[in-house]
């Protein structure tokens, strides 16, 4: 297992005594589709973490693979002018969460961050989220990823 997967891992179980059925897979899970097609299901059970600025802040959104985060649904969800949100620098991303961009998992972060859960990814028993590595990712109930996360259900896809 590759070392960033493993140390997701280990975080995991340490923080939350969860044990993520890790999947790697060689030719990458880039994108959502690569993703969906390497695990074999279907692109809207990808949960994609995706680190916005907001306001100066950081924010996690996680979202069906099927979605594409509005920046103006975005700063609805946190009071903020919609040309305040931005995707996030990702220098920034690495030093505050720990994780490389393709690669950022939905908790298991090295600081606190707000976290939003595409309210879509809900309706589904089982989906996929990166595990600390663009070929890296984990099955998880959305429920429990929500709880884990402490993220919040938003409608945030355009």
């Amino acid at each position: 297992m590759h070392p960033r997967a493993q140390s997701f891992t280990e975080q995991a179980r340490t923080d939350f005594d969860f044990d993520p059925a890790v999947e790697e897979f060689p030719e990458g899970t880039k994108t959502a589709a690569d993703a969906a097609e390497a695990v074999g299901c279907d692109v809207a059970q990808i949960a994609s973490s995706l680190v916005f600025d907001v306001d100066g802040s950081l924010v996690v959104s996680v979202t069906s693979g099927a979605n594409r985060v509005s920046e103006a649904a975005l700063a609805d969800t946190f009071d903020a002018a919609t040309d305040d949100v931005s995707m996030a620098d990702a220098d920034r991303i690495r030093e505050a969460l720990g994780w490389s961009i393709g690669g950022v998992p939905p908790f298991c972060h090295n600081q606190p961050v707000p976290v939003v859960i595409d309210e879509t990814l809900l309706e589904y028993e089982t989906v996929w989220a990166a595990a600390g590595t663009p070929e890296a990712v984990f099955p998880i109930d959305p429920d429990r990823l929500r709880r884990y996360a402490d993220a919040s259900p938003a409608s945030v896809a355009e």
